[in-house]
């Protein structure tokens, strides 16, 4: 896939320094809202103990391998999930958000991490998709309605980050469109291990191409009857960016 379409302008200063290029009138983004926000395949919805007693049931149809690569889990006990929403709920620079599918059920939560207004930067994250939602339409269109509220409230990176050695996650990050920027050794320990964190990116300007793939994807002609895409989310945004 050409990333050329990637690339910033460099231009220069009174000394013939390269510079970055000007952003004219930047004031900031305003913080994103926590609000419901409802999709064709899902809804998100703001992440509270709430949603703990659904999302324990649905985490529980998994093995335990799900969170792996996360900072919690597995739970023993619903408790302990209520828990861990709390402590999202704490975080000066989160928003928590559940994923809930049209019957009702919430199976998935993701929240946004280290949400910086002032330089227009916000990640995606703490990530964690029941099985009955992992590799489904809702899946993908609970991520795009997370990017597109982070580019329509005014900021200009999107970041996602994971443990280099979590190769579901790099794959998902791929397919989503994000761009890989490198890999952070040493990045941080977490359940008494080392982790590497590998760093990817959407920018505001590429995500004006993207979107169109993302509604494209999303589109129900794009599926046959049994569920089963036309067109991979990945061949839309190759060609979106030609």
């Amino acid at each position: 896939m050409g990333r050329a379409w990637l690339r910033s302008e460099a231009v220069t200063n009174d000394f013939g320094l390269p510079v970055g290029r000007p952003v004219p009138g930047w004031e900031g983004a305003a913080p994103p809202p926590w609000e419901a926000v409802g999709g064709r395949w899902c809804r998100l919805e703001p992440l509270t103990k709430g949603h703990g007693p659904a999302l324990f049931d649905a985490f529980s149809e998994d093995d335990g391998s799900m969170w792996t690569y996360l900072g919690w889990g597995a739970f023993m006990a619903e408790d302990e999930l209520k828990d861990l929403i709390e402590w999202i709920a704490d975080q000066p620079d989160w928003l928590g958000f559940a994923v809930v599918t049209p019957d009702g059920i919430p199976r998935g939560m993701a929240c946004y991490l280290r949400i910086d207004p002032a330089g227009g930067v916000v990640e995606v994250g703490a990530i964690a998709y029941a099985p009955s939602l992992a590799r489904t339409r809702a899946a993908t269109e609970a991520m795009y309605l997370m990017a597109d509220r982070a580019f329509t409230t005014g900021y200009r990176r999107y970041e996602w980050k994971c443990d280099a050695l979590n190769a579901k996650s790099r794959s998902a990050a791929e397919r989503l469109g994000f761009t890989y920027e490198g890999t952070f050794r040493q990045a941080l320990v977490y359940k008494g291990r080392n982790r590497d964190n590998a760093w990817y990116s959407i920018l505001d300007h590429e995500w004006t191409i993207l979107r169109i793939a993302y509604l494209r994807w999303l589109d129900p002609a794009n599926f046959g009857p049994d569920g089963t895409q036309r067109v991979a989310l990945r061949h839309l945004i190759s060609d979106a960016i030609r």
